[in-house]
């Protein structure tokens, strides 16, 4: 079932390069940003309404909370470089070597989180190294 999850990701990650790429003609990229948060964070309480959920955020811990908070702080970022990049670079471009973020989080995945590394991750996270450096020249 993941996989059905995140090849749905996929899809509306790529239609959100695209919409993001038409939307930020003429605008700042802070402000494009700042608009899209907004989308998001409607979008996601009230999901969290529609299920019922709100009640389980007595229930969360500190540890969680902190990891929580630096993860949207990192978000962010995140988003904040990628419009700067969108508005600078074209999609086509821009979204792939986004998309080392893959790698890096399989790196980051070996060593904070000590999973183990199998020899089609190691194949796959050096064929996107290797698209990442091509996109780049």
């Amino acid at each position: 079932m993941w996989v059905i999850f995140a090849l749905l990701s996929a899809t509306f990650a790529a239609f959100t390069s695209i919409l993001a790429k038409i939307g930020i003609e003429h605008v700042n990229s802070n402000l494009a940003t700042a608009i899209r948060t907004v989308v998001v964070l409607i979008m996601a309480w009230g999901l969290v309404f529609v299920t019922g959920t709100q009640h389980g955020i007595t229930q969360i811990g500190m540890k969680s909370w902190l990891f929580l908070i630096l993860s949207g702080l990192s978000t962010g970022l995140s988003w904040l470089f990628y419009y700067k990049a969108l508005q600078l670079g074209d999609a086509s471009k821009v979204v792939p070597v986004d998309k080392f973020s893959v790698v890096i989080s399989l790196m980051l995945a070996l060593i904070i989180l000590k999973e183990a590394i199998t020899w089609q991750t190691l194949v796959g996270g050096l064929l996107i190294t290797i698209g990442t450096i091509v996109m780049i020249l």
